[in-house]
This record gives C-alpha cells, structure tokens and sequence, in this order.
C-alpha cells in the first residue's frame, strides 16, 4: 500500500463507525485494577479499569485517547472483554500482535472482530495504538490477581 488514497481505505467506515462508538468508554467507580498506557510513537493513551469475580471480568471500562484505530480496537475490545479471563484476552493480544506483523491469523472469538485492523499491518507507526487496550486490558488482569482479586 502507499500513497493517500490507501490511507484513505485505511480508515474505512467500518473503522470510524467502531471508534465513534466504544462500549464501556469511561472509568469505574471502584476497579479491582486499573492500567494506564501509552503508545510513545504517537501519543495515544488508554487507561483500562476492570473488576472480576474469580479468574472473569465482571465489569470494565477503558478511557481512550487514541487514533481512530486505536479507538476502533477498544471498541471491539470493550463489546466483549466482559466475562473473559486472562488467557482469552492474552491469547487476542498475541493474536492481534501476530495479525498485524506478520499477517498471522484473525484473533480467536469473541474478538474476531478486531479483523477490521488487518489493513493496518503495513501501518508500523500505527501497531502500538491499536494494541494498546489489549496489552492495558492483560497487564491489569495480571495485577488484580497478583492482589488476588482476580484468582
């Protein structure tokens, strides 16, 4: 891909559909964890909160501040991460890093949706961004159960 007109079909109007709408975009009131990261190429932050009962996310939401790329992952994120454990949402991370490197595989349900992105793999500057609520979404699963909320 090169020139304007591929970055024009970059951002299809699947993709700023998804990014206007991001389920659960906020902060909860009482999270058992929350992480905040950033993207250092571009700027983007998000800060995921998240509550579990057991090994599953009981209720979760996610504060971005991102390209429409980055807004469009947090959004098919933030339509199914609730009910996840940490292996699910590791395995979309990984799956989603392999999707956009090296045009691996679509990440396994329920965030086969995140497929939207795959015209992204030959957007380097724009990997970080879109995998920033996933890897957020990981590490904060990660420390609630190093505090046993998440166990």
């Amino acid at each position: 891909m090169s020139g304007e007109t591929d970055l024009i079909k970059l951002y299809s109007s699947r993709i700023l559909a998804l990014a206007a709408d991001i389920p659960h975009h906020g902060r909860l009131a009482a999270p058992d964890a929350s992480v905040k990261r950033r993207a250092p190429l571009c700027g983007s932050t998000v800060t995921v909160d998240i509550a579990c009962d057991g090994d599953r996310i009981t209720d979760y939401a996610a504060e971005v501040k991102a390209c429409a790329l980055g807004q469009a992952a947090a959004s098919v994120v933030g339509e199914h991460i609730i009910g996840c454990d940490l292996a699910q949402v590791t395995a979309a991370r990984d799956a989603l890093k392999e999707m956009l490197k090296h045009d691996g595989p679509t990440p396994p349900a329920p965030f086969d949706g995140l497929e939207v992105l795959r015209p992204a793999r030959d957007y380097k500057n724009r990997h970080a961004s879109i995998l920033l609520t996933l890897e957020a979404a990981v590490e904060a699963l990660e420390k609630a159960k190093a505090q046993s909320s998440c166990a």
